[in-house]
């Protein structure tokens, strides 16, 4: 809920269980009522940045129905990396924090290799029991070396290709999402199929969004990127980013791109204009179209399994702060928070792919309305399935920023491959400095 910029999770992040359930769930997360060991109530502040979609979802109002003494303050910040900074100037001054943080994918190996001291452990309250629940590569990102564990995951970020079968079938494409699958099966597959959607799409339509969101979702596929296992970079060196970024170029030169920057305005309503066709789509992207498309897109999208195999782009983790009023009860609900009912419900609602191994299992069947009634649940459990236990680095969201930006002159000004590889690891030096 790493990736291109922030995940901006507007409405991104998702199975009713009766009140006894949730109370069920919610256990060992302490008492009802105010948890403060006094009676008295309880104020949990939770500042996350986009929208986890709690909020959204009817959680906290939930929570707090079950739990009379607990009051829920969320604060959000749009931007993530504007929320990062905030975050490290709080960490850093000890004051401001609040009772639970979010932290995303890309950020979580600092938590655990240079801020350990700065977050609880939540096997303190019970967390390391909770390992057996969650997919394996989501729980062992949180946990150090020593065992400690600092977050627990909220969602995934499963890889798929979102795709506009309107436009598909005015250039003459097949539309069925098993064919197309066979078809991209390897990117090369993709951009043969990209460079004959343009020769007959429709006036002012390109094959995809942006080679951005290409290059996220390709390097999202690979088991090491920029850092290896004992914590080398490697970015320069490694033919996997080469190779993403190669095709990335390539796409560019072949004109196959909208050349939008992902998340601005111009991205933003190109979802319903018809401006590009495809759109790389990890699990939280469904509801992002929903949500710029509106009522008249349902129908005209469709979902199929992504080229080159499955990877994950994006998710995300909750945090308890060392400095945090009231840990205990942070604890408990992010516990609640994290279950699998909970999970479920998010994405039934949002989009939100659960990172809970017993909420997935019930997502089997889920078909979404929305994008001509796709097996979202077996596309892309399929995918968290395969996906590749990713070595994250201290600095991967940095890094992953650079060379994005560099592919967006290539894009946008036709700077050469060079050229814009050069100024990549100029970038990289610089945010590593």
């Amino acid at each position: 809920m790493p990736i291109a910029r922030s995940v901006r999770r507007a409405g991104l992040r998702l199975g009713v269980v009766a009140l006894a359930g949730v109370l069920l769930a919610a256990c060992g997360a302490g008492p009802l009522g105010g948890s403060d060991g006094t009676g008295g109530k309880v104020t949990l502040t939770v500042d996350v940045f986009g929208s986890f979609g709690f909020k959204e979802a009817g959680l906290y109002d939930e929570y707090e129905k079950a739990h009379p003494g607990i009051t829920i303050k969320q604060t959000d910040t749009e931007d993530e990396q504007d929320y990062w900074k905030s975050l490290q100037t709080r960490l850093a001054g000890g004051g401001g924090l609040a009772d639970v943080q979010g932290i995303e994918v890309g950020r979580i190996a600092s938590v655990t290799q240079q801020q350990p001291d700065r977050f609880e452990d939540l096997s303190r309250y019970g967390a390391d029991r909770l390992k057996k629940d969650y997919a394996g590569a989501k729980w062992a990102a949180a946990a150090t070396k020593d065992g400690k564990v600092l977050g627990l995951g909220t969602d995934i970020g499963p890889e798929a290709m979102c795709y506009r079968t309107d436009l598909f079938k005015k250039a003459g494409l097949p539309t069925d999402r098993d064919t197309l699958a066979a078809k991209w099966s390897t990117w090369d597959g993709y951009l043969d199929l990209g460079k004959r959607y343009i020769r007959q799409a429709p006036a002012k339509s390109a094959w995809l969004d942006s080679v951005g969101s290409l290059f996220s979702v390709m390097i999202g596929q690979e088991k090491e990127r920029y850092y290896n296992a004992s914590g080398k970079l490697i970015y320069d060196s490694n033919p996997a980013v080469r190779t993403a970024w190669d095709t990335s170029v390539e796409a560019a030169r072949a004109g196959l791109s909208a050349r939008l920057d992902q998340w601005s305005p111009q991205w933003n309503q190109a979802f319903s204009t018809g401006a590009f066709a495809t759109v790389p789509c990890p699990a939280w992207m469904l509801s992002y179209i929903k949500g710029q498309a509106g009522d008249a897109g349902r129908g005209t999208w469709d979902v199929a399994e992504l080229p080159g195999g499955a990877g994950n782009w994006g998710g995300s983790y909750l945090s308890i702060p060392r400095a945090a009023e009231h840990k205990k009860e942070a604890y408990a609900l992010i516990r609640w928070l994290t279950a699998p009912a909970q999970q479920e419900k998010l994405f039934r609602k949002l989009g939100n792919f659960p990172s809970s191994t017993g909420a997935i299992a019930r997502l089997a069947d889920a078909k979404d309305p929305y994008f001509s009634n796709a097996p979202v649940g077996r596309i892309f459990g399929t995918a968290a399935e395969a996906a590749p236990v990713q070595v994250l680095g201290v600095q991967d969201k940095d890094i992953g920023d650079q060379l994005i930006n560099a592919l967006g002159e290539v894009e946008r000004k036709g700077t050469s491959s060079d050229a814009a590889w050069s100024n990549a690891r100029q970038g990289v030096a610089h945010t590593l400095d």
